[in-house]
């Protein structure tokens, strides 16, 4: 039984085997066509896009996703889909700007610090970047860093809404600390 069964593989691994020659000529096929290549419609390949140029990459709809979970105030669903756009697009600063934000909710300072570090790679000096940072160092109580992220944000962005209200939550916070 067990001769059999060798038997069948030996002949079904010897009809796989090439007899050595190469006819791609080392070339390395890309997703590109070659010129005179048909469709599997047997249309030419002229005027087609190739993957290269897609507009919809998978952690749009992770991104997406995200966003409305931390609208609803889900901020762990929310961070956990964040996570997942930053491992399908590692280069995606937004993302990465949704992760520090939805860590900064759950108080996960450490992941927090992580992400915008990430993020600041990405993204660069952005009027965002500063406002969420200041916005984490207000959770953390840390006022004066907070201050100086959003007096940095307000220098890069004066008209921004959400800075100016940043501003006075923090002059509000100022005023109400306990002590």
């Amino acid at each position: 039984m067990r001769l059999a069964a060798v038997a069948s593989l030996l002949l079904a691994l010897a009809g796989c085997q090439t007899n050595g020659a190469d006819t791609t000529g080392g070339v390395v096929r890309t997703n590109e066509p070659s010129k005179g290549d048909v469709t599997s419609f047997g249309d030419a390949f002229d005027g087609l896009k190739t993957v290269s140029n897609v507009e919809y990459y998978a952690s749009d709809q992770a991104v997406a996703e995200a966003k409305n979970q931390f609208r609803a105030e889900n901020y762990g669903n929310a961070g956990a889909l964040f996570f997942k756009a930053t491992q399908l697009a590692p280069n995606d600063g937004g993302a990465w700007m949704g992760l520090a934000a939805s860590c900064d909710r759950i108080h996960r300072f450490d992941l927090a610090d992580r992400a915008y570090s990430r993020a600041f790679r990405l993204v660069g000096a952005s009027p965002e970047y500063y406002n969420n940072v200041g916005y984490s160092y207000l959770l953390r109580g840390k006022l004066q860093d907070a201050r100086s992220n959003f007096l940095k944000a307000y220098e890069l962005a004066p008209n921004d809404p959400t800075v100016a209200n940043n501003l006075k939550l923090l002059s509000s916070s100022v005023q109400n600390i306990e002590r």
